[in-house]
């Protein structure tokens, strides 16, 4: 590996997303990963071009579904995940109808507490801020103002700025966000968002007996210990990895803590931005069970480390520190990890346990 020096002057201090690469970034190992990366894009994007050369729209095939996998190029996502996730469809179904909720009736409660967030959404991104032509801040608020009059049982909770901030950088599309993220709360992902959040709780004690049958020894761990999975999932669920995972290999930004709606507010302080859509491409064309593929690969890859934690305490720190390193930088390598190393996981399965989950949690009140 060369000096860092030499690979800092060849690096922009920004990413391709508008992320500010903290202090201590490591350019050498960033140049060294993008070495092998960029020929993997490469090849990635001469096929997607031939798939999709004379193609009106993006269905979803046994072709599609192994294309997705080995990862969408940049130049493509947009497209693709509005084919893939029912997103174009609904949006050519009802013209004009994200103009006309922008229009709609006001809401002090709703606007409010968008707007409180916007200043804390990516505060490390050139484009979010108040200074940039153009803002993105503004684009965000009209996204989320016009999601909250959408689906009223949902309005707005936070760790849905940051999932509809990360979809407004992959699509550069106002519109197109919003239909993406109506695909991900309404149908992907429903109930994780009202104010019950049934469909999130359900999903973290799915994870619990997912880890019961997979990996008992960690599950016994967090028996023995009183350990909720709640306590060290939550993020990694409500904010779709984007606090856990990285974007584009690079660590930025800063927890700010738990928030007054909820869940602690997601960041991008842990997670590669590209690491994160790379998961995003397969959750929009295959649905909720890549959240468990990843969370079970996290879990299995370290699960000798999350074994000598002693204490609570421990253990919620080691589960912050499986999401950072190597395994999550080499986003390939990792992709081609959740297909491999929870093994056979089939939707028919997770249906299974969220019935009984879900019941279980009905009957505690």
């Amino acid at each position: 590996m060369e000096p860092e020096g030499r690979a800092r002057d060849r690096v922009p201090r920004i990413d391709p997303y508008g992320f500010e690469r903290p202090e201590d970034f490591d350019y050498a190992a960033y140049e060294e990963f993008l070495s092998t990366y960029l020929v993997i894009l490469t090849r990635r994007a001469i096929k997607w071009s031939k798939l999709l050369k004379g193609s009106s729209g993006v269905q979803r095939s046994g072709t599609v579904k192994r294309y997705i996998r080995k990862g969408v190029p940049l130049e493509h996502r947009a497209r693709v995940w509005m084919g893939v996730s029912g997103a174009q469809a609904q949006m050519d179904q009802n013209p004009g109808y994200y103009h006309r909720l922008l229009q709609g009736e006001r809401s002090d409660r709703l606007e409010e507490a968008i707007r409180t967030d916007m200043n804390r959404t990516f505060p490390d991104n050139v484009k979010f801020r108040k200074n940039a032509d153009p803002c993105l801040q503004k684009t965000l608020y009209n996204i989320l103002l016009a999601y909250g009059r959408h689906n009223e049982g949902v309005g707005y909770c936070q760790g849905m700025n940051f999932i509809a901030g990360y979809l407004l950088l992959a699509t550069e599309s106002e519109e197109e966000s919003f239909w993406l993220l109506d695909a991900l709360l309404g149908r992907i992902l429903p109930d994780y968002y009202g104010p019950a959040m049934l469909g999130l709780k359900t999903d973290q004690e799915v994870l619990g007996e997912l880890v019961k049958t997979k990996l008992p020894a960690v599950a016994a761990l967090m028996d023995g210990h009183g350990v909720l999975w709640t306590l060290v999932v939550s993020r990694w669920f409500i904010c779709l990895f984007v606090d856990i995972l990285p974007v584009e290999v690079s660590v930025v930004g800063a927890s700010p803590g738990p928030g007054p709606l909820g869940p602690p507010p997601c960041d991008a302080s842990s997670v590669s931005l590209q690491t994160v859509f790379r998961i995003w491409d397969c959750l929009f064309n295959e649905g909720s069970k890549i959240i468990f593929r990843v969370a079970l690969t996290l879990i299995k890859q370290h699960q000798g480390f999350i074994l000598e934690a002693t204490s609570v305490v421990d253990i919620c720190e080691r589960f912050k520190e499986i999401t950072r390193g190597s395994l999550v930088t080499d986003c390939h390598t990792f992709m081609q990890k959740i297909f491999s190393e929870p093994g056979s996981l089939s939707m028919a399965t997770i249906t299974r346990l969220r019935e009984s989950c879900r019941a279980k949690l009905l009957a505690q009140g």
